[in-house]
C-alpha cells in the first residue's frame, strides 16, 4: 500500500508540479489548500482542479482569514506590484509577502500528517526564480523540519520521523516547467496570478505572472493558461 503524504496544493504551477513529483513517486497523495482572505481567492478554483486532473486520494481546504492582520498585498488593501522588472525582484521583500503564511500552512499539513500517520510532506517552495520571501529558503524548511520533530507525539515516541520534501528549491521555473510536462501536469487549469481579473484570467503585470512568464519563454514553451484565455504574453 503507498505510503500517504501531505501535499500542499495552492493552485499555481508550482504546487501542481509538486504534486505531480509525489504521484510519481508513489505517494498516496492528500492535498491541502487554504481559503485564508487571500486576494487571488480564484487559486483554490484551480486547487480543486489540479488534486483532482492529478489524482489526489482527498482534497482539504481550510478556513482562516489572515485579513485580520493584514501586513500583505494579498490580504490587506496595499496595492499589487505591478511591471516589474524580473531582475529588481530579486532585491527586497515584497508587499506580497504574507506574515509567517508558509509557518502557518505547515503547521496545518504537520498535524494533517499525523492524524494520516504519514512521514511525508510536500511544498513547492523556490529560492531561485521566487519574489525574495523569506520562508522560501532552505534554512528555514530545515528549521521546521527541525521544529516539527520535537512537536509531534509520532516523532517524541519515535514512531515516525516527518520529511519535508521540497523538490523545486533549487530549479530554475523553466526546469520546473519542463519537469511538470513530463509528469503530465496540465498547467491551463493553473492561476499564478496575484490579481486575477473577474474571469479568472492572469493580470500579466504582477510579479508572479512576470515570474511565471520568463519560466514559459526560457523553456521555450507557451503557456496554455494564456491559450484559454486567449491572452499573448507581455
Amino acid at each position: 500500500m503507498p505510503d500517504p503524504a501531505v501535499v500542499l496544493v495552492s493552485g499555481g504551477l508550482d504546487s501542481a508540479t509538486v504534486l505531480a513529483i509525489a504521484r510519481a513517486g508513489g505517494f498516496e497523495c492528500n492535498a491541502l489548500s487554504f481559503r485564508y482572505g487571500q486576494r487571488h481567492v480564484h487559486e483554490l478554483t484551480c486547487a480543486r482542479a489540479v488534486a483532482q486532473q492529478l489524482g489526489a486520494q482527498r482534497h482539504v481546504v481550510v478556513d482562516f482569514d489572515l485579513r485580520t492582520f493584514g501586513g500583505s498585498a494579498l490580504t490587506a488593501d496595499i496595492e499589487v506590484p505591478k511591471d516589474r522588472p524580473v531582475d529588481e525582484m530579486a532585491h527586497g521583500i515584497p508587499s506580497t509577502y504574507v506574515p509567517a503564511r508558509n509557518t502557518i500552512f505547515l503547521s496545518f499539513a504537520l498535524a494533517w500528517a499525523e492524524t494520516l500517520d504519514a512521514q511525508d510532506v510536500f511544498i513547492g517552495v523556490n529560492a531561485l526564480d521566487y519574489s525574495g520571501y523569506p520562508d522560501c529558503r532552505p534554512e528555514y524548511i530545515a528549521a521546521f523540519e527541525a521544529m516539527a520533530n520535537l512537536a509531534t507525539r509520532a516523532s517524541v515516541e519515535g514512531r515516525t520521523r516527518l520529511r519535508i520534501h521540497t523538490p523545486l528549491i533549487s530549479l530554475t521555473k523553466a526546469r520546473i516547467i519542463r519537469r511538470g510536462a513530463e509528469l503530465g501536469v496540465d498547467y491551463a487549469i493553473t492561476s499564478s496570478c496575484y490579481d486575477t481579473l473577474p474571469d479568472g484570467a492572469p493580470c500579466l503585470r504582477c510579479d508572479s505572472c512576470a515570474l511565471r512568464a520568463k519560466g514559459f519563454a526560457e523553456a521555450g514553451v507557451v503557456d496554455p493558461l494564456l491559450v484559454r484565455y486567449g491572452l499573448h504574453a507581455r
